[in-house]
């Protein structure tokens, strides 16, 4: 029997969850194998490029959509289980499709989707077929990337709140601010931090200081004004015109307005769940490069240099 795709393997998923509970995602690969009747060549068979088995990545792709359509969710690093919502589509197949690929297209376009293409969709081979292999294969590793950023989030959401201030301090020392200073950044105490969950040290003797608030938020929360506005009054009171403000949500209207209306004294940014994630995995903090894809093109000079016929 041909290895299974990602979307004929979310039916099974759901069916074992519902029956043995919470499971660590590599147990599943010897159940669903026996499932689909797969010998032990087929649950080895690797990629072409060497990226790992096919039929482990394709239930974990399988429990990625789940996972991001509300159908299962993970209360540990590694470990699924069942959403009350995924009970309706046990004994659907059809509609569990449907279903995923509607609630991934809705997550796209809030996410601004113009930059990416559904995921589902180009996995299925749904895409308009006027994509050049070069526009499906920055297709699919966009995707890729905005999957990583889930899983970024989820695990920041699983951790503590002082894990969260940690990395958010070591992540801004990441991307370089504190330059040469040695251990520029740290975090606060948090029974008297006044409003300051990290400070970065920019020179040895300390006279700049970049001011850090940490919310580790559901994703689904909104920071608003006044919280942005408490942290400007933190600032103030630090003696500070320097201050990030990370949280893992989203900002209001009326934070974002006000964050831009400052007089110039104070220099805030705002960063969200969306773009923590990206420089989380642009600066490869608690990241490791899985794989390389090598691309060449002919050198039209060393060919130009040859006889035509």
């Amino acid at each position: 029997m041909p290895i299974p795709k990602y979307n004929e393997v979310m039916p099974n998923i759901l069916r074992y969850l519902s029956v043995h509970g919470e499971q660590p995602f590599r147990s599943l690969e010897s159940p669903l194998a026996i499932e689909f009747e797969l010998d032990e060549s087929d649950i080895s068979k690797e990629y072409d490029s060497g990226n790992g088995t096919v039929f482990l990545d394709r239930i974990s792709w399988a429990l990625s959509y789940l996972t991001n359509s509300g159908l299962t969710e993970r209360p540990r690093r590694g470990v699924y289980k069942l959403t009350e919502r995924a009970k309706d589509f046990l004994d659907n197949p059809i509609a569990l499709q449907k279903y995923v690929k509607e609630q991934i297209a809705k997550r796209t376009a809030e996410r601004q989707a113009e930059l990416y293409v559904d995921p589902v969709e180009s996995i299925l081979g749904q895409q308009a077929s006027n994509q050049t292999p070069h526009e499906l294969l920055d297709t699919a590793y966009q995707s890729i990337r905005q999957s990583t950023y889930d899983q970024i989030l989820d695990t920041i959401l699983s951790k503590t709140p002082g894990d969260f201030e940690s990395l958010v301090v070591k992540l801004l020392e990441k991307m370089g601010y504190g330059g040469q200073v040695k251990n520029s950044g740290s975090v606060t105490q948090a029974t008297n931090d006044g409003g300051i969950d990290g400070i970065i040290k920019e020179d040895v003797l300390g006279l700049g200081k970049i001011h850090i608030q940490a919310k580790r938020y559901a994703r689904n929360n909104t920071v608003g004004r006044e919280e942005v506005q408490k942290f400007i009054g933190a600032l103030a009171v630090a003696q500070s015109n320097k201050g990030v403000f990370i949280t893992t949500s989203s900002y209001s209207k009326g934070a974002l307005e006000y964050s831009q209306s400052l007089n110039g004294t104070t220099n805030l940014v705002l960063i969200n769940g969306e773009q923590l994630a990206q420089y989380i995995y642009d600066y490869s903090l608690g990241m490791q490069t899985k794989q390389h894809i090598e691309i060449k093109e002919m050198d039209s000079d060393f060919w130009d240099d040859m006889q035509n016929i």
